[in-house]
């Protein structure tokens, strides 16, 4: 039998690896903050401050714990990056000129939408755990929440025998009872929280209670 006479096919050259831009290098950099971002939300709220770890949120990014350090300095430095935003949602919930209702309405929606920061807010009140800036924060935040309260106290929202102090931990107990007790709230409503059934159901429930603190009417419908 004759040899064949094909010609031994040749092997394409490998080109030299391309060095990323700069361009490439800030959005791969820009990816790894953002992905240890939403991974240390998920950790502290599941496990909190004390309990989740630069290992685990690392993994969960799927990059080196190193970079936590880098990018952040450090679990604390992460833990408070991860809130920073938070107080501009929290201004546009808690405007003033907003009814009562309304912004307790605001508040469980985006508590259900997304119910890691409230988690937080959990595990710092069952653990203490947490930084020293998060307390200096929540002061600012309550003392904004109680001038406003005050300020529906003198619109006829809350009763006259009704401490503001204590409307707002009743009306944040109503707002975060759902993530805290979600099993109860299910064999109580037969509703499943974070369905869309259950949120129109207990923002309902919970304007209605809230209007019933007051003197002053409302609006048909509202």
């Amino acid at each position: 039998m004759a040899r064949s006479t094909d010609p031994t096919p040749e092997v394409p050259a490998r080109r030299p690896r391309r060095a990323p831009s700069a361009d490439e290098r800030r959005r791969d950099a820009e990816r790894s903050r953002q992905a240890l971002l939403d991974a240390a939300l998920d950790e502290f709220s599941a496990k909190g401050f004390d309990g989740a770890r630069v290992q685990d949120i690392a993994a969960r990014a799927g990059v080196n714990k190193q970079l936590i350090a880098y990018y952040f300095g450090g679990k604390e430095n992460l833990y408070q990056e991860i809130q920073r935003h938070w107080p501009e949602a929290e201004a546009e919930r808690a405007d003033p000129a907003l009814p009562l209702d309304e912004t307790a309405a605001r508040y469980l929606t985006a508590a259900l939408a997304d119910p890691r920061p409230a988690r937080l807010v959990i595990w710092r009140g069952l653990t203490g755990g947490g930084t020293e800036s998060d307390y200096i924060d929540d002061a600012t935040v309550i003392d904004t929440d109680l001038a406003n309260l005050r300020r529906a106290k003198e619109r006829g929202q809350i009763a006259p025998e009704l401490d503001p102090a204590f409307v707002r931990m009743a009306v944040m107990s109503m707002v975060l009872a759902p993530l805290m007790l979600p099993e109860a709230a299910l064999r109580a409503t037969g509703k499943t929280p974070g369905s869309p059934e259950f949120e129109e159901y207990y923002r309902t429930q919970l304007r209605a209670l809230i209007r019933r603190l007051g003197t002053a009417e409302s609006p048909e419908g509202a």
